[in-house]
């Protein structure tokens, strides 16, 4: 076990620490019996320290790992999923990293560019928080050209029947007659098609070419990298971690 959580903390933070999933996931695992504490079934809002034995599914943590963030182009076809026995390419094996990592925030299978993965549940949750309001950035290809007003409408926000919400206003700048430029402040379900949809345009396309405050750079598709310290320094001070 590693020594250097000889203070008690709560358990979720501690699964959260030790890259096994987010503190709201970390909930979920306790309150499924999934964790033991020193052979005992793991109680809710509970404390652990450095000496005790933290089990998941009867696999023992060693501990918190050291904390890294990785830059991933997604491919098309990979799927943002960690166990899918009907898709043929996932992230979880397409991401070859001794430590083990998860996502923060999905693109579809459809789509394709920056993912950015951690063993950081801490910095997963702050980046996925709606309410933070973080910047992603999209190039985006639909199958015909596209009216100023489509665009302006969709700046403004529009509302989205599948998921009876109203997107918030974005900013969109025009590459092209058929491409665009897209930043999102939220990262609701397929959010850029549903929103081309209710203009009516369908989306041919789409890469996410930044997160925060990192972006794809010279990635290629199923490439992936490190943040250097400074770019990790600066994305833990955005997320106000």
């Amino acid at each position: 076990m590693n020594t250097g959580y000889m203070e008690e903390i709560r358990l979720n933070k501690y699964l959260a620490s030790c890259g096994v999933c987010s503190r709201r996931d970390a909930d979920k695992l306790i309150e499924q019996g999934a964790v033991t504490v020193n052979g005992q079934i793991a109680a809710a809002g509970m404390k652990v320290t450095a000496q005790d034995e933290v089990c998941v599914h009867g696999r023992r943590l060693s501990g918190p790992d050291r904390k890294v963030v990785l830059a991933y182009y997604k491919p098309l076809g990979v799927v943002c999923t960690e166990h899918d026995a009907h898709a043929d390419r996932i992230v979880a094996e397409e991401v070859d990293y001794p430590i083990r990592v998860t996502y923060a925030g999905r693109l579809d299978k459809d789509s394709e560019g920056l993912l950015l993965l951690s063993n950081d549940g801490d910095l997963i949750n702050a980046m996925m928080r709606g309410a933070n309001g973080h910047e992603k950035e999209y190039v985006v290809t639909v199958t015909e050209e596209c009216s100023e007003k489509a665009l302006q409408t969709m700046r403004n926000g529009v509302y989205l029947d599948e998921l009876g919400v109203t997107s918030r206003p974005c900013r969109i700048e025009r590459l092209g007659p058929k491409t665009m430029r897209v930043i999102l402040t939220q990262g609701l379900n397929r959010q850029i098609r549903r929103m081309y949809r209710t203009q009516g345009y369908e989306v041919s396309s789409l890469k996410r070419t930044r997160v925060i405050n990192i972006g794809l750079g010279g990635l290629k598709p199923g490439e992936f990298r490190e943040l250097t310290q400074e770019e990790t320094n600066r994305l833990y001070e955005i997320c106000g971690l």
